[in-house]
């Protein structure tokens, strides 16, 4: 009897071609798009997946207040704050701190006796660590002893990769490596152990953990600044809780313990608040001063997720229209099985065989399509090629998933309504299509036309955001601008240090394809680690306005095309500049309460440091970070050497031999540091990177959407056209012209169209309002996408009946008046 099932089954999708195409093509292309879209967003959720205790840690982040106004959210804290949680509340299980050092991870890390000669490389990734990282965040070990590999001063773990770039074949245990920084440390470290590399989708990636013991032997009051101290936020801080611990009834304990270990902020009307990110969160909700990394958009990943959900629908619903519209054909099918004596069940069955074909062949080419798509998909979106879609469990449960539960949830329907035919109404010819059959396929063509708008509509505003933000006035160029970091190692001598940065700077400055070097506190994109009050001379000091600052030398403002509004830049012409002047930003000037013109020359107080400097220009303002933060008020003071960064302004032609000209002088002036760079245009627009990979999904599955909602509607068309064929005939035959019959047929859809914007409008504009709410920057919502959207699905729409339509209406009416 199956076996009869499938045959019959078969045999009717091979007579029916052009629908079976259609049908298995839509669902195909949806199942395709939701299966990668699906593999982006479980990607991004995935992070810290591999943590046996993921659920119970979290990072404890720093919030902080000053007179009332928030000064700052921090990804880091003080070095005691881990300590005191647990053995203050019973809920810490365990803690674990991590540490830069060498300002933010200059480090310089060497393998002196190589047999070769010493092997030398620039650590950009490393961290000094309490011992229970290891395994407080589940790393496995390639080497060593996970419990006790950091427990000794002077000891080291280090990645599989880090231990090949080093000793290559060789065992790495117990081999030394020496560490030199900017803050003059040079310390020989053993190796302990080695981990595996870290995946990708995790927020912490570094080479090489030191103990964090080595540093407390350093100077005297060095276990109080690196140990036990409350007063330099520094440290990153992890807590894994008792399980069934509610974080937020905890965070009320925290308020307690900072105001013990705290005292003086009351008297210095400051606040701070500690709170708990579960570490699984941190990728995609997690926006603070001081991470580990650039993170990832939150929203992004959900809208990307609603999509996914519309698409799959939009494809089954194509397949329920199409089915139940070719219902009328199959009615004397169904009246002669029934006449010979075949059971509504058994029909029921026989169409869901049928359907089920259908789903199973449109797994097989969506398959297809994802092996074939996967590598661009990943380079569009970011995902690693190590994340393998069809090696996730989840993949292959929802591909059985869509066989069973699509068949049977699209294919029953179309079943019922097949299998409830009356014998007699059919073979007499008195059969009809139900009106309420009529009426859904209606309501499943608005919902698809809904859909498409919406998509439109939101692809339009997603692009026009992200060109705004792309093309917005910085305040600054970035283009041409060469970045290399501070040396990691420098002569201890003050003097002999700014003899040696001056040398390398003027160099370069002489180089006819290089126009300025500058050094710089301020990276654009990053956000300003240093931020303290500023008040005028006569405010009360409650009343003072946080700034961020930076260090600067001479030549900043004029590399980075920088334009000052009153007053000057700092000047060679001024010697005191370095002890008494400020430059501020026109936010600043007017969150002090004056006009740019106004603020020259006044004094300013920073009681943070008993300074009274000058403010000697005012900066037209820049977005120093992203345009995804808010503007803030900025100062810059002078700083004539030891800035973090070092930029070079060069020209376009033959950049190659230009950076080899920068690297011989660095060389030459920095002896034993090897010379990296990066250029700054780069490094900016990648905290826009989770920004454009959403913009181009969002294009390609609202494109994709739209292709299988034109399948859907081209067979629908294309059947009603068919159905007909007999009226368009009569219509010719009295006189009714082409454009006439067109405009009839397009009738009803352009009603349903109507229907559809209604719904759609609304809907678009209340989602795109949240979405560019989390902008402080953002465009104002075009309503002319909205009637564009409209005559986009309008036009494609008319193309689509018209075809069909136009083919019938040209047929001979002696031969249409025949059909049937």
């Amino acid at each position: 009897m199956i076996k009869n099932y499938f045959l019959t089954s078969f045999r009717h999708l091979l007579k029916q071609r052009f629908f079976t195409s259609l049908n298995v093509l839509g669902l195909a292309i949806g199942l395709c798009a939701f299966w990668l879209i699906s593999h982006y967003v479980a990607y991004e959720k995935s992070y810290e997946n591999f943590m046996e205790n993921g659920d119970d840690i979290y990072r404890v982040q720093l919030d902080v207040y000053r007179n009332g106004e928030l000064i700052y959210k921090s990804s880091e804290n003080y070095a005691g704050v881990g300590a005191a949680m647990k053995e203050e509340l019973p809920e810490v299980v365990d803690y674990a701190r991590l540490y830069n050092m060498g300002s933010k991870n200059n480090v310089i890390i060497t393998w002196e006796q190589a047999p070769n000669g010493p092997i030398v490389f620039k650590q950009q990734k490393f961290l000094y660590a309490d011992a229970s990282i290891l395994s407080l965040f589940s790393y496995e070990m390639v080497h060593g002893d996970r419990e006790k590999a950091l427990e000794a001063p002077f000891t080291m773990v280090i990645s599989e990769t880090m231990a090949r770039n080093y000793f290559g074949d060789e065992d790495p245990i117990g081999k030394t490596l020496r560490l030199e920084d900017d803050d003059f440390n040079d310390e020989p470290c053993i190796v302990t152990g080695v981990f595996k590399d870290h995946p990708t989708n995790t927020h912490l990636k570094f080479d090489v953990l030191i103990s964090f013991s080595t540093i407390y032997g350093r100077y005297d009051g060095a276990i109080e600044r690196y140990k036990i101290g409350w007063g330099r936020k520094d440290y990153y801080t992890y807590v894994q809780l008792e399980q069934g611990t509610d974080p937020k009834q905890l965070e009320y304990k925290l308020v307690d313990l900072v105001r013990k270990y705290k005292p003086e902020l009351q008297e210095q009307n400051g606040e701070n608040v500690l709170l708990l990110q579960p570490v699984k969160d941190i990728h995609l909700t997690s926006r603070l001063t001081d991470e580990a990394e650039i993170n990832g958009n939150g929203d992004a990943v959900g809208y990307l997720s609603i999509i996914a959900w519309f698409i799959i629908i939009i494809a089954c619903i194509n397949y329920v229209n199409l089915s139940t519209a070719k219902s009328v054909e199959r009615a004397k099918e169904v009246g002669l099985r029934k006449v010979v004596g075949s059971q509504k069940s058994q029909l029921i069955i026989h169409f869901l065989i049928e359907s089920s074909i259908v789903f199973f062949l449109s797994i097989l080419i969506a398959f297809t399509l994802i092996v074939v798509i996967t590598p661009l998909f990943n380079n569009i979106g970011g995902t690693p090629s190590s994340f393998i879609i069809w090696a996730q469990p989840w993949f292959w449960v929802s591909a059985v998933i869509f066989w069973v539960g699509g068949s049977l949830l699209t294919g029953f329907y179309p079943a019922m309504v097949l299998s409830s035919f009356r014998p007699v109404e059919v073979l007499k010819g008195q059969f009809k299509g139900k009106g309420e059959g009529i009426l859904l396929r209606k309501a499943l063509v608005v919902m698809q036309f809904t859909t498409s708008v919406a998509l439109i509509i939101g692809t339009l505003i997603v692009y026009e955001q992200m060109s705004f933000m792309q093309n917005q006035d910085l305040g600054y160029s970035t283009e041409q601008i060469m970045v290399v970091e501070r040396p990691a190692t420098r002569d201890t001598s003050n003097v002999q240090a700014e003899n040696d940065y001056m040398s390398f700077k003027n160099s370069l400055a002489d180089q006819p394809a290089i126009s300025d070097v500058a050094g710089s506190g301020m990276l654009p994109g990053k956000k300003l680690r240093f931020k303290t009050q500023v008040r005028k001379l006569d405010q009360d000091p409650e009343q003072a306005t946080t700034f961020a600052f930076s260090s600067m030398d001479y030549e900043l403002f004029d590399l980075m095309s920088m334009e000052m509004l009153a007053g000057r830049n700092f000047s060679r012409d001024f010697i005191k500049d370095p002890d008494t002047a400020i430059v501020i930003n026109e936010y600043g000037a007017r969150a002090l309460g004056y006009a740019p013109e106004e603020i020259v020359g006044k004094y300013v107080s920073i009681d943070r440091f008993q300074w009274k400097p000058q403010v000697v220009g005012v900066l037209k303002n820049i977005h120093n970070e992203s345009l995804q933060e808010a503007m803030q008020p900025l100062g810059f003071f002078l700083q004539q050497y030891n800035h973090e960064y070092m930029m070079v302004k060069m020209s376009t032609s033959n950049i190659e031999e230009t950076v080899g000209v920068v690297k011989a002088q660095w060389d030459q002036s920095f002896a034993g540091n090897p010379f990296e760079f990066f250029f700054l245009d780069s490094y900016f627009d990648s905290y826009y990177q989770s920004e454009k990979s959403f913009r181009d999904l969002f294009l390609i599955f609202t494109i994709l959407a739209i292709v299988i909602g034109c399948l859907g509607l081209f067979g629908l068309s294309s059947y009603t056209a068919v159905q007909k064929t007999k009226e368009i005939g009569i219509r010719k035959v009295l006189g009714s012209s082409t454009s006439g019959i067109i405009q009839l047929m397009f009738r009803d859809f352009l009603i349903l169209i109507g229907i559809a914007n209604l719904i759609a409008w609304p809907t678009a504009w209340y989602f795109l309002s949240g979405w560019l709410e989390n902008y402080p920057y953002h465009v104002s919502i075009n309503f002319l996408f909205f009637g564009l959207a409209a005559f986009i699905v309008l036009l494609i729409a008319f193309l689509t009946v018209s075809f069909h339509t136009f083919k019938t209406a040209q047929l001979d009416p002696a031969k249409t008046l025949k059909y049937e």
